[in-house]
């Protein structure tokens, strides 16, 4: 008897009612407040129970106890039937709310169906717009012919490309002459290298193998400059030839395809005059037979009436004429015939003509890709060559990037600052800067321009970056003042794929070839480590243990030492080496060393790097087919920023930081001006920056620096010192890079050289 109803009000006991207890309202339920049942409820059983109940007496004579017993079962009853009346109300309320709710849905679609026809209203409205829209495009039809003028005024612009494409020629045959006299310059310098190491016997064989292996070289680039450069004339003479040749055969192709118009437009109307001449030749052959009816019948006539001779000869006159007429017609049809066979015949030769003038233009634009390919060819080997002439120079590659204006950065014009040489000697290769109304002009390896893309940044160094896997050293460093974009350079903006670092790009070709490479029987072993020297020391960005790596008061948990062997490479003790598989591992170490790396806001930079983090990479590769090894380092090192303290407002910790940051780039540019003099002590050991890099600028290593420059008015002076520097740095000669071969060992450590 005690449970929860269906619809989830509460039912007390009925043994409440059948009770004598008074029934307490204000316990019931909120649904049923402020009615006589309070909260409670009658199943089926309790009323068929409450209706069959039989009253018991202990004395049938006691009619007061018989009394009261019938007025409590009197008052349950009511209790019952006024929960039923409720209850009754509430299905009526319900029935009411249904009606209701039945009767807006009815409304709302009423609404609909108006709606709907307002919309079939706007759509008629829109099909008229459509009609109107058809009316616009005719006109559109119109402006195409003034787009044909366009083209005309594109066909001058091609000759005036044509006499630039002359001129380049001539620069290039000018560079070719200074690349020749540098080969030259590069040709004594091998006899004076044979003449000093005469005395040492073994060396002195492997010296002269490799000299006249040079020798060879020169003279086959020689040889192919002379056949790039006779190429690159005949082509040119074949472009200017074949871009006439295009031209008339466009405008024979356009008269051909007028008169071929035109041809169709005669051949309609002699279709149309044909069909009327058949129709009037039909209509006078029906008349012709009505007459010779009638003709018949006169003279059937005239013999029976010699009256009527004088009309039968007139209508024989007629006859004769209508024959005359017809004679004319048929003589019409057959030239009306003839026009057509003639215009059949033309529309085929013109048919035939256009497809030999669409092949011979298909012909031609595929030599003259062929000959965009050749001139894209002679331009790759001159960059081989030049790079070539740079490796047995031995000087240090400097690449120059210009970093786009920021939205914080001031209003002033880019182009009052730094401009962009055109011509073809320094496109590409120079920059020029003005200060205080003072030109200054700096030729690098190359200059990348603030348009510039990461994608377009990291080609260019793509090769370098191949070096490694050959078994070269390779060492690439970013440097700059504050907020010139290094860390951009070097490691690009998070989250964001196409804004990815040279750090990135180049671990993912390393990747990538290594997979290319495995079908060959190369196999390859690769070591990471991170490290960055903040306040002149040095630690650890991948160990483990947070002590370690914790510097408290300038002195770092644990000390770490460089050393050099004699093979120039560079050790660090106690250092983090991590094996890896994969680009994914590296990019999980990075993220890991990023968010250990010391950073700080300055008044030049609100994310400004505090110290100078080194990259490395240590490759080891062996050729299971001809048993041939190689070990190849990779060098990617973002310095921190020079920034002088009246505008960086560094106080505390980081005026201290400012100062080490200062004191270590001056100390690179001591050795980089040692280099530069050639002098006998170069004093590496003034850094741990300049110690940790001394085979990479004292010895056989291939090495890139990119210099950052800031494009705001207000940096013009950190701008020029940050260029005087490179150009210091791209004059330097440190020796020519050796391929390091047979040198894999079972416990190799990492090294930075």
């Amino acid at each position: 008897m005690v449970g929860t109803a269906n619809n989830g009000r509460l039912r007390l006991a009925f043994s409440l009612v059948n009770g004598s207890q008074d029934l307490d309202l204000s316990s019931a339920p909120a649904s049923n407040a402020g009615s006589e049942c309070g909260g409670i409820e009658f199943t089926r059983e309790d009323v068929e129970a409450l209706v069959n109940e039989k009253m018991k007496y202990k004395n049938k004579f006691n009619y007061k106890e018989r009394c009261e017993n019938m007025m409590e079962y009197i008052k349950r009853l009511r209790l019952c039937i006024k929960w039923f009346q409720e209850l009754e109300g509430e299905y009526a309320f319900e029935q009411e709310k249904l009606r209701n709710a039945s009767e807006l849905t009815e409304r709302r679609c009423s609404e609909m169906e108006v709606a709907l026809n307002n919309k079939e209203e706007e759509l008629n409205l829109i099909i008229l717009e459509l009609r109107k829209s058809l009316a616009s495009l005719q006109d559109k039809l119109a402006k195409e012919e003034s787009e044909k003028k366009a083209a005309v005024d594109s066909l001058t612009k091609e000759k005036e490309a044509r006499t630039s494409i002359e001129r380049s020629q001539a620069s290039l045959s000018e560079e070719l002459e200074k690349v020749q006299g540098e080969l030259d310059g590069a040709n004594q310098r091998i006899a004076s290298i044979n003449d000093m190491y005469k005395l040492l016997q073994e060396y002195n064989s492997s010296l002269q193998l490799y000299n006249s292996k040079l020798q060879t070289d020169l003279d086959t680039a020689h040889e192919t400059i002379k056949r790039g450069e006779k190429e690159r004339s005949a082509i040119v003479e074949n472009l200017h030839t074949l871009r006439g040749q295009h031209k008339s055969l466009q405008d024979q192709l356009m008269s051909s395809i007028a008169s071929q118009d035109e041809v169709m437009k005669q051949k309609d109307a002699l279709l149309n005059e044909v069909a009327c001449l058949r129709m009037e030749l039909h209509q006078t052959r029906e008349d012709r037979e009505h007459y010779q009816q009638q003709v018949q019948s006169l003279a059937a006539e005239v013999s029976k009436y010699k009256e009527l001779a004088t009309n039968s000869s007139e209508l024989e006159e007629k006859c004769l004429s209508q024959g005359n007429q017809i004679q004319i017609l048929h003589d019409q049809l057959a030239v009306a015939e003839r026009k057509l066979q003639m215009s059949d015949m033309s529309i085929f030769e013109t048919r035939n003509e256009f497809e030999g003038q669409k092949k011979l233009i298909e012909e031609l634009q595929n030599r003259l890709e062929d000959a965009e390919f050749k001139l894209i060819e002679g331009e790759k080997l001159r960059k081989k060559l030049h790079n070539t002439i740079l490796e047995l120079k031995g000087n240090i590659r400097v690449f120059c990037r210009v970093r786009p204006q920021l939205p914080d950065d001031s209003s002033s014009n880019q182009a009052k600052v730094f401009s962009y040489p055109t011509s073809m000697e320094y496109l590409g290769r120079g920059i020029d800067m003005t200060q205080n109304a003072q030109k200054h002009s700096f030729t690098f390896d190359k200059v990348f321009m603030p348009d510039a893309s990461q994608e377009e940044v990291f080609v260019e160094i793509s090769q370098l970056v191949q070096s490694a896997l050959d078994g070269y050293k390779v060492c690439i460093f970013a440097y700059g003042q504050t907020g010139s974009g290094k860390t951009y350079t070097m490691m690009g903006k998070p989250g964001q794929p196409d804004e990815k670092g040279l750090i990135p790009r180049s671990l993912e070709q390393i990747f990538q070839t290594k997979q290319a490479l495995q079908p060959q029987g190369w196999r390859y072993e690769m070591q990471v480590s991170m490290l960055e020297i903040y306040n002149e020391t040095i630690r650890d960005l991948l160990s483990t243990n947070k002590d370690a790596s914790r510097i408290e008061n300038g002195v770092a948990g644990k000390q770490y030492t460089i050393k050099h062997d004699a093979n120039g490479n560079t050790q660090v003790s106690d250092l983090t080496i991590v094996d890896v598989q994969s680009s994914r591992e590296v990019k999980y170490l990075l993220d890991r060393a990023a968010h250990s790396r010391s950073v700080g806001k300055t008044q030049m930079n609100e994310q400004s790097s505090r110290s100078h983090f080194v990259f490395t990479m240590r490759i080891t590769g062996v050729n299971e087919s001809t048993e041939q090894q190689v070990q190849g380092v990779l060098n990617l090192i973002d310095l921190a920023g020079s920034e002088r303290l009246s505008k960086s407002g560094s106080t505390g910790d980081r005026l201290k930081e400012t100062q080490a940051i200062n004191k270590s780039l001056s100390s690179l540019a001591d050795v980089i001006f040692a280099l530069a003099k050639k002098e006998d002590h170069v004093p590496f050991r003034n850094s741990k920056l300049t110690y940790l890099l001394q085979p990479c600028l004292g010895g056989d290593s291939k090495t890139l620096m990119f210099v950052n420059i800031s494009p705001e008015p207000s940096s013009a002076g950190e701008s020029l010192c940050s260029l005087r520097f490179a150009a210091r740095v791209n004059a330097c000669e440190i020796g020519t890079p050796r391929r390091q071969l047979n040198m894999r060992t079972s416990e190799s450590r990492l090294s930075y050289g």
